[in-house]
């Protein structure tokens, strides 16, 4: 693997977090699995999947639904032992669980070790249960294995990083299994697409994405 360079805008996201982010008001439709189902049954072969946590989901689906190559984000729950969480639960902290985007991807597009290098561009990877202003354990940095292989290339990555300094501090990303992913309820799905009006998508969202954009060309759809 070439050295690893990081890119001159490492920390240009990372003074924001997800304040604002409330609850649903009104009640969720079912979650409609059945068509993301058949999808990955269908194209299994095609497609190779990667979970990550970088802070506040919204933000980490919007800017990988940018990237080349991905088919499709979902906003979900993984690493805690809550069976079947929900986003009030997850909210309190105490659930073990980290607020994750799990991309569905072609690596014959992008590959894993492309995904890793955008995951630690855009958010701080050095901080423990915390991202900008998200302050808990669900905002840890992580990055959930799927197969050995990425088990590998994350730690190889990480271990890299450290070598070479290239943050002021240590990198303390988690690097752990897969184990369960919990879908997150409806209306965090797609938020930024959804609700690019609202003031928060706004103000916290689209800026991300632009610096996003421009730092990352040569990785855009």
């Amino acid at each position: 693997m070439k050295s690893l360079i990081l890119l001159p805008v490492t920390l240009f996201l990372l003074s924001v977090g997800c304040v604002g982010k409330t609850k649903k008001t009104t009640e969720d439709k079912p979650k409609d699995t059945k068509n993301e189902k058949i999808m990955e049954i269908k194209d299994s072969t095609k497609w190779d999947t990667a979970t990550f946590g970088a802070g506040c989901f919204w933000c980490v689906e919007a800017i990988f639904q940018e990237v080349k190559g991905v088919h499709s984000v979902k906003s979900g729950y993984a690493g805690g032992t809550k069976v079947d969480p929900t986003y009030e639960e997850i909210s309190s902290g105490t659930t073990g669980h980290v607020e994750v985007t799990q991309v569905i991807y072609d690596p014959s597009v992008t590959s894993f070790k492309e995904l890793l290098e955008v995951f630690w561009e855009i958010h701080d990877p050095t901080s423990r249960d915390k991202q900008g202003n998200d302050v808990g354990p669900q905002y840890r940095s992580a990055v959930f294995y799927h197969t050995q292989k990425q088990k590998e290339e994350a730690e190889f990555y990480k271990n890299k990083l450290n070598e070479e300094n290239a943050f002021p501090k240590p990198v303390i990303t988690e690097i752990a299994p897969m184990t369960k992913f919990y879908r997150a309820e409806d209306y965090h799905q797609n938020y930024y697409k959804n609700n690019s009006d609202q003031s928060y998508c706004v103000y916290i969202i689209r800026p991300k994405l632009d610096k996003f954009r421009k730092a990352f060309k040569s990785k855009l759809k």
